[in-house]
């Protein structure tokens, strides 16, 4: 219960630092590309040419055939766009604490906040590419409906999603580095297990069940779900609905009790 309550502590102190949060989250969109001729426009030009080269490869090269349906261009949109805010968040909010160590000694400082700073900027560049994914559905012929709002579902569950694992991986990269290697490697074979260009339909029903238990899946197929099946999330599968958030709760508690540990040594190893 006492961590149940300072969970919802953090969340008032963030309201309460809501204009230094925002700041935060200026200065660290300017500083992520400081010094390079384009600046920020290599936060959306790098996911486009990764997205360029997919759709080159498995629709130009390899002519693969729509799914379900769903032209494959679009399904592998639907897809990879959402991969890439869990990828780049996940991955930067990690090395959160380490990067801005100077905050760490300034007593009065949340900095419980840093990993939802460098969350909320990987937000903004995938919000674009969100709306561009509807301009080309549109394009496409799909008329925008109901199901569509559910996004917003998906991309609360997404915020807090990278949000509990950072909190915990940030909070041991603070002592052990290899951490970030550790991420690394869990984003590159998330990637790969995630159906993201590949379908889960082409699975036994055995192996499926065990790829439903990675979360990323939730969220990558919740897009699809959103966009093409018109269907709720509840309607869908309320087990894996149901999973998803036992494995934020489980996550969450771990990482806020380790931080809660950890924090008061954090100067001393910065």
């Amino acid at each position: 219960m006492n961590n149940i309550n300072e969970i919802f502590s953090k969340l008032i102190g963030l309201y309460n630092d809501r204009k230094l949060f925002w700041s935060l989250t200026k200065q660290d969109f300017k500083s992520k590309y400081f010094g390079s001729l384009l600046g920020s426009t290599w936060a959306f030009i790098q996911p486009a040419i990764t997205i360029f080269i997919f759709w080159f490869v498995f629709q130009v090269g390899f002519k693969t055939q729509p799914i379900s349906d769903v032209p494959f261009t679009l399904w592998l949109l639907a897809g990879i766009i959402p991969w890439f805010f869990i990828s780049e968040s996940f991955s930067r909010a990690t090395h959160s604490f380490v990067e801005n160590s100077y905050l760490v000694s300034k007593i009065a400082f949340r900095i419980s906040i840093l990993p939802l700073v460098r969350i909320v900027t990987s937000l903004f560049i995938h919000l674009f590419f969100l709306f561009v994914l509807l301009v080309i559905l549109i394009l496409y012929g799909y008329t925008p409906s109901i199901y569509w709002l559910q996004i917003l579902y998906f991309l609360v569950c997404m915020v807090i999603l990278s949000t509990t694992l950072s909190i915990l991986t940030s909070t041991l990269y603070v002592f052990f580095r290899d951490m970030a290697y550790i991420v690394g490697v869990v984003i590159q074979v998330g990637f790969w297990i995630t159906p993201i260009f590949w379908s889960s339909n082409i699975l036994p029903e055995k192996f499926v069940v065990f790829i439903k238990l990675n979360p990323f899946y939730y969220l990558v197929e919740g897009y699809r779900l959103s966009f093409f099946e018109n269907q709720w999330f509840w309607v869908s599968d309320i087990y894996l609905t149901l999973y998803f958030w036992s494995f934020i709760i489980l996550t969450t508690i771990v990482g806020f009790i380790l931080y809660k540990v950890l924090r008061p040594h954090f100067a001393d190893v910065l």
